[in-house]
């Protein structure tokens, strides 16, 4: 059984008078412990796909099946249930809190989940072991670099244990050795079991995958193997 599992996917908005089709009749499976890059210029329908995919948001019409459960049956407060204990999130702009220790931003997700507080620190200490933080973990985002300061979204992202994370344009604020140094750290995340779906429009980032999803004007152009082994 696939993780995920898209079929005749559809999301419409209305702007005035006008019909917007930001997704149309996308169909995919993505299977566990893959890593597929989601490609595509601004405005493509990427990020769109990827809230669905992310429990963000809901399609207009189609089917979202994600490990086998048909997403579109569930309502907001078993969406929020789904985002904390299914999906880990990277995103751009790290979005840390800047008055709270990179220890204490990795908690955040344990304690939305009622962790209690010894269980709590064990775990988001060994996930910023994991992204190789153990020395920095009682800096605040202000006194980390960028590079940091995304390893610590990350630990933050798998600290719950999801088996799926989803990375918007996760180097798309580093420059480009940081930005590979992030990706080898999404790579062993990967090589130990997690799914990975990384939304990009950066072609290099992109074959970094097994797999690259190309997608425009809200259609799925092309699925291919990327360039990761």
């Amino acid at each position: 059984m696939p993780l995920i599992e898209i079929s005749h996917l559809y999301k419409t908005y209305t702007v005035g008078s006008n019909r917007i089709d930001a997704l149309n009749d996308v169909s995919l499976k993505i299977g566990e412990n893959e890593m597929v890059a989601v490609i595509g210029p601004s405005g493509s329908g990427k990020s769109t796909l990827m809230n669905i995919i992310g429990c963000l948001d809901t399609a207009s019409a189609g089917s979202y099946r994600l490990k086998g459960q048909e997403i579109g049956e569930y309502d907001d407060n078993a969406l929020s249930e789904i985002r904390n204990r299914t999906i880990g999130f990277v995103f751009q702009k790290f979005n840390l809190l800047s008055k709270l220790s990179a220890l204490e931003n990795v908690e955040l997700p344990l304690i939305y989940q009622g962790v209690g507080g010894k269980e709590r620190t064990e775990r988001a200490q060994e996930a910023l072991r994991m992204v190789e933080l153990q020395d920095r973990m009682d800096h605040t985002p202000f006194e980390l670099s960028g590079g940091q300061q995304q390893r610590v979204a990350i630990a933050r992202a798998i600290v719950t244990n999801p088996p799926l994370l989803l990375a918007d344009e996760p180097t798309g604020n580093l420059d480009s050795r940081t930005g590979t140094e992030v990706l080898k750290i999404l790579h062993r995340l990967n090589d130990e079991g997690r799914t990975i779906v990384l939304i990009t429009h950066d072609s290099g980032v992109a074959a970094q995958a097994q797999r690259m999803i190309h997608i425009n004007d809200g259609k799925i152009i092309s699925d291919r193997k990327g360039g990761a082994e």
